[in-house]
């Protein structure tokens, strides 16, 4: 039995997407393009997606990470084309929620990424760790998804 748990943002970010935001809603919704741009994530197994649309709510997936062992199980709990997206990942006692907001800046996009992870409280304080370098990796890996969306774009 796990016991009381508590929830912690480890992130809050925001990457600016040259693309409109749909475009880059498409991009980052879609659970094939995560190898291309997360760096923490090899591949992704066992992709099941119920509906029409790539990473639509009940789409699920597992990552098979860096870290062996590591292979949480995510499910898009939150879909809003060209707005918001979120996903949940359990493994083992913790679960993580990202959720993506998409805003129209200046003909591009404003990416803001926040993270949450719940853990039981007794690792609680281990989480101030990952409070500090989480928001650095995850910029990153966004600022990578921003550059291979543009690379990928037509020329005007």
């Amino acid at each position: 039995m796990v016991g009381v748990t508590t929830r912690r943002q480890i992130a809050d970010v925001r990457v600016r997407f040259r693309a409109t935001s749909h475009a880059a809603f498409d991009y980052l919704s879609d659970p094939r393009n995560r190898p291309h741009w997360q760096s923490s994530l090899r591949a992704i197994d066992e992709l099941c997606e119920p509906g029409d649309r790539r990473g639509d709510v009940g789409t699920s997936w597992i990552d098979r990470t860096v870290v062996p062992g590591v292979s949480p199980r995510l499910e898009v709990v939150d879909c809003q084309p060209g707005v918001r997206w979120s996903e949940v990942g359990g493994w083992n006692v913790v679960d993580a929620l990202l959720t993506l907001s998409f805003t129209d800046v200046d003909g591009d996009t404003e990416v803001r990424a926040q993270a949450y992870l719940t853990v039981p409280s007794v690792v609680g304080p281990a989480v101030l760790a990952l409070r500090l370098l989480t928001p650095g990796a995850l910029r990153h890996d966004l600022r990578r998804a921003a550059a291979l969306l543009a690379a990928d774009a037509p020329s005007a």
